[in-house]
């Protein structure tokens, strides 16, 4: 089987570093992410004649698919392993199977917001004022990180949020698991908060002398003869080691590199007949499942490169069903009417994923707002092309397959599917526990918007006792035990 010459020419380049992996089939899109310690051997290793006889007939599919690939160069392969999960879970590609149960990884979470912090593992991140840390691609390291730091700074492992002289009655780990005991006055607030501190800084790989005076101890009970206790200092170490290596990361995805995209930014003015290269550019999408829950997201790359910071999403309001064009129009409506209210500078180029009924949609739209001058194009899913409707052309425009020009625009399309369907997802799942509520009798849409405003998530109302239910406007304390009751029963299933 001949590879296209993109790859080929790929395949020379390679570095031996660790990071991901990315194939796209011909149509630019993702179908396979995966992570090696070395890029050079794990991705080299699909394209030879002996793999393509051998392997299974899974990979045999996935290499016959490949057009091309982008590579993530990464620092470790413990990072590798992180990012790898990561742009899984964003881009949920054909042949991925391991991460597609959404599992995470531990972290360490420090609640910095209570008077005595505590910490502890958890899986998911909130946005609930508390602390997070790494994740840890070992559960073990994180597990033997909690339990040094809570030893060596005497930090507290009861559940109460504010302990006092009661909590103190029913616990004993001053005494056996060295807590300071703030709960009865043994140190103050102001002094267990440094302790809480100076752990949150060996997290962030701030107090590395920790680690020296750890490996001097092992060596000094080595010298004693007691072995058993210096290689359990030891196996401590190595955890605490992998747990501060791999502080902070932060997962990558893949961009183009700069002098690649400029080059993309002048192909593109001169295919487009620009008058200016398209520095900025502003591209959306509509997603949605049988008309519901319909979204809108529009991402933007500045030099050709995908810029997070103003990226935007919105729930199309005016449209219902799954009416494309004219959620197109109304997203595309919003958004520039109030860059002009706000008197905020225009993309140079706007583009919409979809064909030449979107654009139109798009275009007319921007007619309406004076704004007849702004380069628009829409891109095609099929054959990737631009579709072009200017008052001197119009038609297909067909970018070379591997074009600067063409990977500036397929890859802005993809964040912006990747955006608008996160946000979609996000949205479905809030419905779908939201539903729980319409299946209990005497609860109508009036009170179940009342209960919704009142509690502000259908988790908190899960979490709420009787009496604070009743307390919501509109429902008494008949209705509160049966909320109470039945969703208790769904709990149980």
């Amino acid at each position: 089987m001949e590879f296209s010459k993109a790859i080929q020419e790929k395949l020379k380049t390679l570095t031996d570093a660790p990071g991901c992996y990315l194939m796209r089939d011909r149509d630019g899109k993702i179908i396979y992410i995966g992570k090696a310690a070395s890029l050079r051997k794990r991705v080299q290793s699909y394209f030879r004649k002996q793999t393509q006889r051998t392997a299974s007939p899974k990979i045999r599919s996935l290499i016959h698919s490949i057009e091309d690939f982008d590579i993530v160069v990464l620092k470790s392969e413990a990072e590798a392993i992180l990012t790898e999960g990561k742009l899984i879970k964003e881009y949920r590609p054909h042949y991925n199977t391991l991460w597609k149960d959404d599992k995470r990884f531990t972290m360490i979470r420090v609640d910095v917001q209570y008077p005595f912090p505590t910490l502890a593992k958890c899986r998911i991140k909130k946005k609930d004022g508390a602390s997070y840390f790494v994740p840890y691609t070992s559960g073990m390291a994180a597990k033997v990180t909690l339990e040094f730091l809570e030893r060596r700074f005497g930090l507290r492992r009861c559940r109460p949020r504010e302990p006092d002289v009661d909590t103190y009655k029913h616990c004993s780990n001053d005494i056996i698991a060295n807590c300071s005991a703030p709960c009865i006055g043994k140190v103050s607030p102001e002094a267990y908060r440094e302790r809480v501190e100076e752990a949150c800084a060996f997290l962030r790989g701030e107090r590395m002398e920790m680690l020296k005076e750890l490996r001097a101890e092992m060596k000094a009970v080595a010298i004693e003869q007691r072995f058993e206790e210096a290689a359990a200092l030891r196996d401590m170490l190595a955890h605490l080691h992998q747990a501060v290596k791999e502080k902070a990361k932060v997962c990558k995805s893949p961009k183009m590199k700069q002098d690649e995209a400029r080059l993309g930014l002048t192909e593109l003015k001169n295919q487009l007949q620009l008058t200016v290269e398209p520095r900025v550019i502003e591209c959306f999408d509509i997603s949605n499942i049988s008309g519901t829950n319909s979204v809108a997201s529009m991402v933007c790359a500045m030099d050709g490169v995908p810029y997070s910071n103003r990226y935007r999403r919105v729930r199309i309001k005016t449209v219902e069903g799954a009416d494309d064009p004219r959620s197109m129009a109304e997203v595309v409506r919003r958004r520039y009417s109030r860059l002009l209210k706000e008197n905020k500078p225009l993309p140079d180029l706007v583009m919409v994923d979809g064909g030449i009924t979107q654009l139109r949609a798009a275009k007319a739209e921007l007619m309406r707002l004076g704004l007849d001058a702004l380069p628009i194009v829409g891109l095609a899913k099929r054959y990737e092309e631009l579709v072009w409707d200017s008052e001197y052309n119009s038609g297909n425009l067909f970018l070379p397959r591997h074009s600067a020009g063409l990977m500036v625009v397929t890859r802005l399309r993809d964040e912006a599917h990747r955006f608008a369907i996160t946000y979609h997802r996000e949205l479905r799942r809030q419905r779908i526990k939201e539903s729980r509520l319409d299946e209990i009798p005497s609860v109508g849409p009036a009170k179940k918007n009342r209960l919704l405003n009142h509690f502000g998530s259908i988790t908190r109302l899960n979490r709420a006792s009787v009496e604070q239910i009743a307390e919501a406007p509109g429902i008494g304390k008949k209705t509160a035990e049966l909320i109470r009751s039945e969703l208790n029963k769904k709990d149980s299933k």
